[in-house]
């Protein structure tokens, strides 16, 4: 039996991504050229965009929504779309695309097409950031965050550029001093950076969380308070429990991380400025993402 033709959504950001980007968008349309599926796009314009896909949602009332992007892309329909019974796909676009890795969804465009139309749905944790922001994966101050700042506003792209700036951050890296406020606990620590992370590890694969789940229920703060050689080799080659000297892990709902200066801060690999204050909030299980079979339990 035939499956019912979709209707599928495609949100294309066509500024993702470095200088060998590939037009998703043709490859699309030419995969849906002989197929029953109803499919529409929404180019993203640099303004208004979640009220615009919001309202195409809301004609086009897709079963299906997919991100053709990178992390920000992703970010964005998925704070359009959660909540709802509406699936989220991703084509990743970006440079680093780390839900997207996080997720192990395939790099071979036909392969993504096909997970797209019949894979699992599984819903996923979300983490209110501050008002106005989501976090689907990794958001965090410090070090990490003032990487991304200077890796936007260079004009170098690629390995060589993120290398580059990657060594401007760390010779010039500085302690945070930081309140962390909890439920059931109050701590101070000096530290280089704090993650709040909903998933395991970073678009270049180094694993900041070995907890990371995203559909527990509950997020992690990881506290980077040295950066001890051994720890970073365990990120990158057999993610296992850091030092607790070194890297501290702690699982919650809910927190409010205080600094004593204004610091560099990220969401979902998206630069967000200098804050001195960042609450997190866990809404449980309002996402439904689109994922390999083999991944659902």
């Amino acid at each position: 039996m035939e499956p019912s033709p979709q209707k599928i959504l495609f949100v294309v950001n066509s500024n993702s991504g470095g200088k060998n980007k590939q037009d998703f968008e043709t490859q699309i349309k030419t995969y849906f050229e002989k197929l029953p599926d109803n499919v529409n796009y929404y180019h993203l314009n640099g303004s208004n965009n979640e009220a615009g896909i919001k309202k195409e949602i809301d004609t086009f009332n897709p079963k299906k929504v997919v991100a053709v992007g990178g992390d920000g892309t992703v970010n964005l329909v998925a704070k359009v779309i959660m909540g709802s019974d509406i699936h989220l796909g991703i084509i990743p676009g970006g440079s680093a695309n780390g839900m997207a890795k996080e997720l192990a969804i395939p790099t071979v465009f036909n392969d993504m097409m096909t997970l797209i139309m019949k894979g699992e749905s599984k819903r996923a944790d979300i983490i209110k950031i501050n008002e106005n922001d989501i976090c689907l994966h990794l958001s965090d101050i410090g070090l990490n965050a003032r990487l991304i700042k200077y890796f936007e506003e260079g004009n170098m792209r690629g390995k060589l550029g993120y290398a580059k700036v990657a060594f401007r951050v760390l010779w010039r890296r500085q302690h945070i001093q930081v309140i962390i406020k909890s439920a059931d606990n109050i701590i101070k620590r000096n530290a280089f950076m704090v993650v709040l992370a909903n998933a395991s590890k970073y678009g270049t694969g180094a694993v900041i969380n070995p907890e990371g789940d995203l559909y527990d229920g509950f997020f992690e703060v990881v506290i980077i308070r040295q950066l001890a050689i051994f720890d970073i080799l365990k990120m990158w080659f057999k993610p296992k429990p850091f030092n607790k000297k070194n890297i501290e892990i702690i699982k919650g709902c809910s927190v409010h991380i205080i600094t004593g200066h204004k610091v560099h801060f990220q969401v979902d690999g998206e630069y967000k400025g200098k804050v001195k204050e960042v609450k997190a909030e866990m809404l449980a299980h309002q996402l439904n993402l689109i994922v390999p079979k083999e991944i659902t339990p």
